[in-house]
């Protein structure tokens, strides 16, 4: 396997690549650095590009003989994508769009695509199945939506074919402690969660107490990021011998509320968090579990990290050694 990764110094792409690198025969990270950190892929083929510069793209996927795409490339803030949505469209749309014009130029026809679970919106059902109502209630997950169904209909025409993973919460780091979550404004729940434990923040917000689940905080299915690279790489292989495009969930099937991962947190690091109950989120549905049996069924993928408590563990790890994230 010759692969491109899009994104591949963010926070999925680094712990993707990693695992990736030890059965690729070629692995080239394509990022801008807007988000991701040259320290996250110390050892890999590193191009520092837009997915605008269309000459540069050609250039690396000609030299370097580039067959399939790992396309993590994209700007992820629900709340930023409510108040920005031009940027969000720009990014995540036209900039897909011009990475799928080089790869058909090139002739270069298999892609496995970062989605979301923030396409399927307020859900009817949980568990969530991959063939459920697609409603985004935020920007961010209609540019992925958009994305998906753009490809679909590339499928149908060009020679090429994709598989989208739609992950639910990805958290947690590898258990070598050399990579994590290091995002500019964090965002995510467990890292900002850890960060109030280390001090460098003086409370934990939740956004919003008045959901209909069982605590009135959200509920999310959270996935081990290392069990995101694995079914990437399951993706990618599947693709090599000659699988149809799809779409797959990738979640751990339980759910767990907002105050619940703080319970968690203060249990795995001993440190009592300080709470901060503020209004909801525009954008916030109140609960998000995934049903990953078609990726189970069909790719034989099975998520390793199963405990949430595992899952903050390390995430701890990483966050206690680098509190400020890569160096700067």
């Amino acid at each position: 396997m010759r692969v491109l990764v899009t994104g591949g110094a963010g926070y999925i792409g680094s712990h993707t690549v990693k695992m990736l690198e030890k059965i690729a025969d070629k692995v080239v990270v394509y990022d801008n650095l807007s988000k991701g950190h040259k320290q996250a892929v110390p050892n890999s083929i590193l191009v520092q590009g837009d997915l605008f510069d269309k000459k540069l793209l050609k250039t690396v996927l000609t030299e370097h003989k580039i067959e399939a795409v790992v396309h993590f490339a994209a700007f992820s803030l629900v709340a930023e994508s409510m108040t920005n949505p031009q940027l969000y469209y720009h990014n995540n749309v036209q900039g897909t769009l011009s990475l799928l014009e080089v790869m058909l130029e090139c002739s270069v026809n298999k892609l496995v695509f970062s989605s979301t679970a923030a396409v399927y919106g307020e859900p009817e059902v949980m568990p969530i199945s991959e063939e459920d109502l697609k409603n985004p209630t935020n920007v961010y997950g209609q540019t992925k939506l958009m994305m998906e169904q753009i490809m679909a209909d590339y499928a149908k025409v060009y020679d090429f074919n994709y598989i989208a993973l739609r992950y639910f919460n990805a958290c947690g780091a590898d258990d070598s402690g050399t990579i994590g979550e290091d995002h500019s404004p964090e965002s995510h729940l467990i890292p900002l969660v850890l960060q109030t434990c280390l001090g460098l923040r003086n409370s934990i917000k939740i956004f919003g107490t008045d959901y209909d689940t069982a605590d009135g905080s959200c509920v999310r299915d959270y996935i081990h990021v290392n069990d995101l690279g694995q079914a990437h790489i399951l993706a990618l292989q599947a693709l090599y011998q000659g699988a149809s495009s799809t779409v797959y969930n990738l979640g751990n099937g339980t759910g767990f509320s907002v105050k619940e991962i703080i319970a968690a947190a203060e249990e795995v690091t001993g440190i009592k968090i300080v709470k901060e109950l503020t209004e909801r989120r525009a954008g916030d549905p109140a609960c998000l579990i995934a049903s990953s049996t078609k990726i189970k069924e069909e790719l034989q993928w099975q998520p390793q990290y199963t405990e949430i408590k595992d899952i903050i563990a390390s995430a701890w790890q990483w966050q206690k050694n680098n509190p400020q994230g890569f160096a700067k």
